[in-house]
């Protein structure tokens, strides 16, 4: 990574000691690499949700179990153990990296997505700070949108780690859809936020709602 990239850093102070819950942008295969050698320059570990399916695939689920990852099942019972994995992690003062969204954001100009509400449930579950994260650059080596990787050193990027979302009003609240859905609004606007700071332009009026697909069952469960 040292070789790979050109980095620009800051808001480390911002992430807490003991558990906390980090939602950074998605837009990059390259990016989890970039946000996990951030966190561990901050001095924590980050141990990052992935598909259980991944586990299965000969060395990269031996490497994702010495690296303390966290796999998640979806739309079935196996989902449930997953989020007590989730709040053993956040209980023993883990750092849990959750994005939002889900997957690589579907907006043409790379600006995040609505979420999904899994960071907001487990925040209500566990009390812990959740802090947003932004990175950019990381489209240079990996570009969803063309599909095409680069190799060339020195790429320049920037990560960083706003404070804690105030979810304060949320404290105790029962996790209904709604309030599950206010809480992931402003977790997301605050990665947005961060993340205009970082491409120095205005962001969008409003989170991108990506086109409606038709849903399984297993995805209505998510």
């Amino acid at each position: 990574m040292w070789y790979w990239t050109d980095r620009r850093w800051s808001g480390m102070e911002n992430l807490p000691p003991g558990g906390v819950i980090i939602t950074p942008n998605h837009m990059s295969q390259f990016e989890p690499v970039l946000i996990a050698h951030y966190i561990y320059g901050a001095g924590r570990w980050g141990r990052f949700l992935a598909k259980a399916s991944i586990w299965k695939i000969p060395f990269v689920g031996f490497m994702l179990r010495k690296t303390q990852q966290i796999p998640v099942e979806r739309g079935s019972v196996e989902a449930v153990k997953s989020l007590d994995s989730l709040v053993a992690a956040i209980n023993s003062g883990g750092a849990v990296v959750i994005y939002p969204e889900g997957t690589t954001t579907r907006d043409p100009e790379l600006w995040p997505m609505r979420g999904k509400t899994g960071a907001a449930r487990l925040a209500l579950l566990t009390g812990a700070p959740v802090v947003p994260m932004a990175s950019w650059g990381s489209q240079q080596v990996h570009d969803v949108r063309t599909k095409k990787i680069s190799f060339r050193p020195r790429r320049k990027v920037a990560v960083t780690a706003g404070k804690p979302v105030d979810l304060s009003r949320w404290q105790g609240a029962e996790p209904t859809r709604e309030v599950l859905e206010q809480m992931t609004e402003a977790i997301q606007l605050a990665s947005r936020d961060l993340l205009a700071e970082l491409r120095d332009e205005p962001p969008p009026p409003e989170l991108y709602a990506a086109p409606a697909r038709r849903s399984s069952s297993s995805e209505r469960s998510a």
